[in-house]
Formats: structure tokens, sequence, C-alpha cells
């Protein structure tokens, strides 16, 4: 990390206030209390996106623990943030400072209808902007606001846009926090260009129809790490729970379910689960309309058993397709997409797994490889 005084020369050289730079370099960390008092809810999230308050600063500290399981993957290649505004952006931040340690050969960055140096884009200008840099050239591995192409684009910046694809176009890897609510847009996008990224999102997308059949085909998988606490806008109406303000008026937010995807192979991907529990009717019974049978905590899994069963989503953090295969979902299902599942004689309702008349909650459905 380089000295507070040379990241706040790059950022004023840049065109970027001083009021803006305590926020940049130093964003306060949300205390250990404050994420106890707020306990994991996921409505916040899904608040968020009903509002469409996508707008969820990404801490600098929370990109470093995840971005330090990936960065034999980032050498000689050209970087992406294409959801961040260059001159405030932690992604920025991170990638241009790490420049030469990641051995990059492009950091590309752009932001939605924003023409001034803030940490949210007010989206009140018709125009977007994105900046270039191609590493230091003095040796001090201090981003130099001379060696930065900053550029204003023909549209807004919208990643959808033909200018933005463009840009997509010249890219190896993509790294943001794109909006929530268009992550079903956002994702597919990528996958369909054939781009490797690394992007925060709601730990419920995994539902979502268009990114469940990516997990499925083992196209995209789960990161590491979970971040928590965000800043958001000043306008942003403070919540019953996991919302706050710290001693200088900033606005927080505490998400209880958001994770990284990806599609770059990591290293916990091929980690095998050790399955210590046998399998035993009474603790693992059959669903009363699914063939299958519930196993209500991954760590659970028996060894023994191979045919079909039904876990919760959190299995996708431990998920090694080479030990497991999932067969699909209860949403699937309902769909009428695993006929085959539906028990024989079952004329009720198929929406979840039920047992002894009980509905549960969301299941994946998986089995284990034979070896």
């Amino acid at each position: 990390m380089q000295s507070a005084r040379h990241s706040e020369d790059f950022r004023q050289k840049a065109g970027i206030g001083g009021s803006h730079y305590v926020v940049i370099v130093e964003t306060p960390a949300a205390s250990p209390q404050q994420l106890m008092e707020n306990k994991p809810l996921n409505r916040s999230m899904i608040a968020a996106k009903a509002l469409k308050q996508d707008e969820f600063y990404t801490q600098l500290s929370d990109i470093e623990k995840e971005l330090k399981h990936y960065t034999a993957h980032f050498k000689g290649k050209t970087v992406l943030c294409n959801c961040d505004d260059p001159r405030v952006s932690n992604f920025f931040h991170y990638f241009s400072y790490n420049f030469e340690k990641l051995k990059l050969r492009k950091l590309i960055t752009t932001c939605y209808k924003n023409d001034r140096a803030d940490l949210f884009s007010r989206n009140d200008s018709e125009r977007g902007i994105y900046l270039e840099y191609e590493g230091n050239r003095t040796g001090n591995r201090v981003p130099n606001p001379a060696e930065i192409g900053i550029h204003e684009l023909r549209g807004d910046g919208d990643f959808r846009s033909e200018e933005c694809i463009k840009l997509l176009k010249q890219a190896d890897i993509v790294v943001t926090n794109p909006p929530f609510s268009l992550f079903r847009e956002y994702v597919p996008q990528l996958v369909a260009m054939k781009k490797k990224f690394l992007v925060i999102a709601n730990h419920n997308a995994i539902t979502y129809r268009e990114i469940f059949g990516l997990i499925k085909d083992n196209k995209i998988w789960l990161g590491y790490t979970h971040p928590v606490a965000f800043i958001v806008p000043d306008h942003y109406e403070m919540r019953e729970v996991r919302s706050w303000r710290d001693e200088n008026g900033t606005n927080w937010r505490s998400l209880g379910n958001a994770c990284w995807f990806t599609n770059l192979d990591i290293e916990k991907r091929h980690e095998e689960l050790t399955l210590y529990s046998s399998y035993d009717a009474k603790i693992f019974p059959e669903y009363d309309n699914y063939d299958a049978i519930e196993v209500p905590r991954f760590k659970e899994i028996p060894h023994d058993y191979d045919g079909v069963m039904g876990v919760p989503l959190t299995f996708l953090e431990k998920y090694n397709p080479e030990q497991f295969e999932i067969v699909g979902s209860d949403y699937e299902v309902k769909q009428g997409l695993l006929p085959e599942l539906v028990k024989a004689n079952w004329t009720g309702k198929t929406d979840r797994g039920y047992v002894k008349g009980k509905r549960l909650y969301a299941r994946l459905l998986i089995r284990k490889r034979t070896k």
C-alpha cells in the first residue's frame, strides 16, 4: 500500500477533490459490534433490488481479501472495471497500485452517467467517462496523472452500450461490483463474450434462472469471501436493521448475503469435502414429493448414499464438480424440468421439497459422482 500523501497527490492532480480522498484511501471499517448487532438478514438486499438502490461501495479491504486468491490469473492481462468511476473506485485503486506486482498489461475503468469525481454517480450527466492505465513509468509504483488517459464517452457509459462493449472486447478479465438489479443481464453478457470475471452480487442470485443454469453447467462458481459492510449514498434511507452511520456521518449498510461470482479457476473448487456421516433413513428422510432425501446441512452429506439429495444453497460454498453433480433445483422441479424426480403417485405441490407435510427452504438437488 502506498503512502496517503502519494495517494492524495495523485487524486488531486487527476481532478479529484480532497473531500473524496478520505473515503477512497481509508474507508472507515465497520466495527465488529455493529456487525453483531445487525444479525444476517436478506431483506436489506432484496429491498435494495426492488427499489433499484444499486450503489453499494466496496471497501478496499474486501477487494484485497478476495483478490489475493487470484494473483496468478492477472499476468499479462487487460482488466476492465466497467461499473466504476475510476476517479474514486477502490477497484481502480487496487489494480493501479498493484499494476506492476500483478504484471498487468492494461487497466480500463468506466463510469455510468457521471462527469464529476464523486463517490457515487449522481447520473445527472448524459455522458460517462472511461480511463486507461498502462502502468507506472517513473519507477515509484505510484500512479501518475500524466500516465493516465481520462476520456469522455459519447454515450452514458451503460455496460450494454456499443462503445462499452468495444471496451469489453479489449478485456481479458472483468472485476467489479455491478448493479444488483441488472445482474441477470450483466453476467450472461460476459459469458456470451467468453470473458473471465470476478464480480460481487447477492447470494440469492444463485436462484435466478439465468445464473443457476451457468452454475449447473460449471460455467461460473462462488469465490472465497463475503463482503459484509458497504458505504451507500447519503440519501439512502436508514433501515431498521443492518444500517448505521459512523462517527463521520457516512451511511453504511451491512448485507448478510453478498458474495463473489467468478469463472476463474481457484483452488477451493478442487478441494474435496470430507464426508463423515453415514446414511440413516431416520436422519435423512425421503421427501414426500421428490425421489430424493433431505440433508439439512451440507456438512452432513452421507458418504454411503449414492442417490439424489436435497441440500441448502450454502452447499455451493464447498462445491467440487469432480466430487458432486448438480442435478438441478426445486425450482426446476416446479417448472417441470425434472419430471423424473417427482414421485409417481404424487398429486400435490412440487414448488419445494416437503417432509411429513412441512415445506422446506430452497434446495439444490445433487448426487455424488462415482469414482
